[in-house]
């Protein structure tokens, strides 16, 4: 009897160590491990895509995924999806935060929890609670911008004066400090010598904000610039708008084409994300140029960084001195954008898979 048992109990002891090695027990892609994924709306084309690439890479790698998406931009909305996940036992915690100042409290009881959290493409202020942050190099986002129109307007050679306004977007969104700074570092030296001029006056950021980074918004405040200051193609002239991103610029072309602009005198439009409808744009003469930030590849690096959470091994990073969230600096993975016109859209968005030639052209 002694002996039966020593060997009942060495089949269990060896059943339990094959379970800890094949993974099955929990860690990186096992099929109790859930990463919770907040994003702010399904209004935009881009946190829809970036949800669907996540979603995918997470399932493809093993993990659960609990994707929600917080109505239309509605922090409240947002803030008790994130509470549910917490109170579900969500492993992880993937934000992109609508306001990135409001999730203080909420992210204190992940915290309290030991759930780590990263923030996605959004940084989010004020809190000691978020483990790592993921995005794109959003200040080369903004010089990409600034150094396009720098060419095109050459401004480099003096001429002009050439009229522009500026569009950024939420307030509650710190990237704006990124893609606008990184922008002006460009341009304010010519609106300083008088190369530029903004007839509005307008370029502090808090100024062109954006709420939402709504397209009506963008559109309203154009439409008021056109009246104000006689924006046409017979009147005051406008040589460029500089748009942080696309829906900003599908606002502004919006009221420029109200305002009788065309294809043959449309000002140079910026914009960022390469949405559709500013692709369409732009093949149409309506924006001139776009950042192509691949989703995929930030989702890929989100999914890198989850499974070195879990597995404890050490978290992908490549800045450790630019993201202070006001409490802390938080470690960062940057991806890098790219730069898109109506010369190279097909090889980066069509070669590469991202849409279809009928999601464009169609």
């Amino acid at each position: 009897m002694k002996k039966l048992l020593a060997i009942l109990i060495a089949i269990c002891m060896l059943s339990v160590f094959v379970a800890a090695c094949d993974g099955s027990g929990g860690g990186a892609g096992s099929d109790d491990t859930t990463i919770g994924i907040s994003l702010p709306t399904m209004s935009l084309q881009r946190w829809i895509q970036d949800g669907e690439n996540m979603k995918e890479q997470f399932e493809a790698a093993g993990f659960k995924v609990d994707l929600q998406y917080g109505g239309e931009n509605d922090v409240p909305t947002q803030i008790n999806q994130i509470e549910n996940m917490i109170s579900a036992g969500v492993d992880v915690l993937v934000i992109c935060a609508i306001d990135g100042f409001a999730l203080t409290e909420v992210l204190a009881q992940a915290k309290a929890k030991e759930i780590p959290v990263i923030a996605y493409d959004r940084l989010i202020m004020n809190t000691d609670a978020v483990t790592y942050y993921a995005t794109f190099d959003n200040w080369k986002v903004g010089t990409l911008q600034g150094t396009f129109l720098e060419n095109a307007l050459e401004l480099k050679n003096g001429g002009g004066p050439f009229n522009i306004e500026f569009f950024t977007g939420d307030p509650g969104d710190n990237n704006i400090n990124f893609f606008f700074g990184g922008a002006m570092e460009v341009l304010q030296p010519y609106l300083d010598s008088g190369v530029l001029v903004c007839q509005s006056g307008q370029t502090d950021i808090m100024q062109v904000a954006t709420v939402d980074w709504n397209p009506a918004n963008a559109q309203a405040r154009m439409e008021n610039l056109i009246a104000t200051h006689g924006y046409s193609p017979t009147g005051t002239p406008l040589h460029a708008v500089m748009c942080s991103n696309d829906s900003t610029a599908q606002g502004v072309t919006q009221a420029l084409l109200g305002a009788g602009f065309d294809s043959t005198n449309f000002p140079l439009i910026t914009g960022q994300d390469c949405d559709i409808v500013s692709m369409r744009n732009m093949l149409a003469g309506h924006q001139a140029m776009s950042v192509f930030k691949d989703t995929r590849t930030l989702a890929a690096n989100v999914v890198s960084m989850v499974k070195a959470i879990v597995g404890g091994t050490t978290v992908p990073i490549n800045d450790t001195e630019s993201y202070d969230n006001n409490v802390r600096v938080v470690p960062t993975h940057l991806s890098d954008p790219v730069f898109a016109d109506i010369n190279n859209w097909r090889a980066l968005l069509i070669d590469s898979g991202y849409y279809t030639e009928a999601q464009i052209t169609g």
